[in-house]
């Protein structure tokens, strides 16, 4: 769970719902698009706050970034169907996200949302300049992982949503429970827990143990690529995203000092990598950096 180390909108970003042909989805804007638009995407249990600390310096590097709460995510309604979360469906949002903001944007997708936004791209990659994976693998993710994954689709099967957050504070590893948090953004882990659907939490979790390698058809999309992660992750192998990287004739960035969310761990850095990138593609001048 991506722990974001502020809640604060940085000066001129703006939280409102963006209107699509597919319903609206709540939303951080921040910048403008002298450089381009970046739409992002994020992860399991996630939300649009998991990329606060990336909106300020991204936008003083010329883009426009919005970061956005998918269906049943936090602050982005969605229905009580397994049906409404199958993959296909939240790419199509996706790819309607994208065309309301006017279409070739640079799509970043963490984690879950890594295979979200893939799965958008072999769908449809015209609305898209540029994909970058951030912290997600080729398949399924790692074998222990499953396992907690597992438990916490059975949970909640059975229980409420604020039970099965207290049982998974439980299996939080020691240290975890040692980590200098804010209590405000604790108090937001918490509530962000209790306003995602539970049928989207399940369906999403469900997709993490079963994707498929889709790598190869991935490289035959004719898309600037960029697999970014920290030099650890739990979900998927840093080595294993290495290769992924290799495989999709990608540009890789590892982030030192970063785990599973280099976005909110070590924010300065994972923004620099992705500013010379999407500058790199053809928006910007790529001497421009996050100042």
């Amino acid at each position: 769970m991506s722990k974001p180390p502020t809640l604060t909108l940085p000066p001129g970003a703006r939280a409102y719902r963006l209107k699509t042909a597919r319903g609206e989805f709540a939303v951080h804007d921040a910048g403008e698009p002298r450089a381009g638009t970046a739409l992002l995407v994020p992860g399991f249990t996630g939300s649009k706050e998991d990329f606060i600390a990336l909106l300020a310096p991204l936008a003083r590097a010329g883009f426009r970034v919005v970061a956005v709460d998918g269906r049943g995510q936090y602050e982005t309604e969605g229905p009580r169907e397994l049906g409404a979360y199958a993959q296909d469906e939240l790419a199509q949002d996706v790819l309607a996200q994208a065309e309301a903001l006017g279409g070739h944007v640079h799509l970043l997708g963490h984690s879950l949302g890594g295979l979200i936004a893939r799965a958008a791209v072999l769908r449809d990659a015209a609305p898209f300049r540029s994909l970058t994976i951030m912290s997600s693998g080729p398949a399924a993710i790692a074998h222990l992982q499953q396992e907690r994954t597992r438990m916490l689709i059975e949970a909640l099967a059975v229980l409420d949503m604020e039970s099965v957050w207290r049982a998974m504070r439980d299996l939080d590893p020691p240290e975890a429970a040692d980590e200098a948090t804010d209590p405000a953004v604790g108090e937001f882990l918490h509530r962000r827990w209790l306003a995602t659907v539970p049928e989207q939490l399940v369906a999403t979790g469900r997709q993490l143990l079963t994707e498929p390698d889709r790598v190869g058809p991935l490289a035959a999309v004719p898309l600037p690529k960029h697999v970014l992660s920290g030099e650890v992750d739990y979900a998927w192998p840093v080595a294993l995203m290495d290769e992924m990287a290799r495989r999709l004739d990608a540009r890789r960035t590892v982030v030192a000092g970063a785990e599973h969310s280099p976005g909110a761990e070590r924010p300065a850095e994972t923004a620099g990598a992705l500013a010379v990138f999407w500058h790199d593609c053809g928006d910007g001048p790529s001497s421009r950096r996050p100042g």
